[in-house]
């Protein structure tokens, strides 16, 4: 069973990459053939599960990082064709712009950064869920 604050703020956090998600596809979607076993775009009922793109997060405890507990932005491009690395920068640095943006419309009551933290991209800053 979890907090219901933290379902609240997984489901807000889930609304911005279901739009980087989009934004990506739209952008992106059609340069790589999808993995065999991949839905077309739209196919379920979870941006997750199709398209070329999965984005998404998994909470870190930061234990040895630089800026502490966060959490891990995963941008997967879901194919069995080589993707370039130049390329695959480009995807991913769009996509961290994109986090970023949407970031801060939709936590605007909190302090929230989107920051590089050894490899990975990470979101810091407030991540309380407030008064029980």
């Amino acid at each position: 069973m979890k907090h219901p604050k933290l379902v609240v703020w997984e489901k807000r956090l889930k609304k911005v990459f279901d739009k980087v998600d989009d934004y990506l596809e739209d952008k992106y979607g059609s340069l790589y053939p999808l993995h065999p076993n991949r839905p077309r775009r739209g196919k379920t009922f979870n941006k997750e599960a199709d398209g070329l793109f999965n984005i998404g997060a998994a909470f870190s405890p930061g234990y040895g990082s630089d800026t502490g507990r966060g959490y891990v932005i995963d941008v997967d491009i879901v194919t069995l064709d080589h993707i370039p690395p130049e390329i695959r920068k480009k995807i991913e640095d769009d996509a961290i712009e994109m986090v970023k943006k949407e970031i801060a419309l939709e936590f605007r009551e909190r302090k929230l950064h989107v920051v590089r933290d050894g490899n990975v991209f990470k979101i810091s800053g407030d991540l309380s869920l407030g008064e029980v």
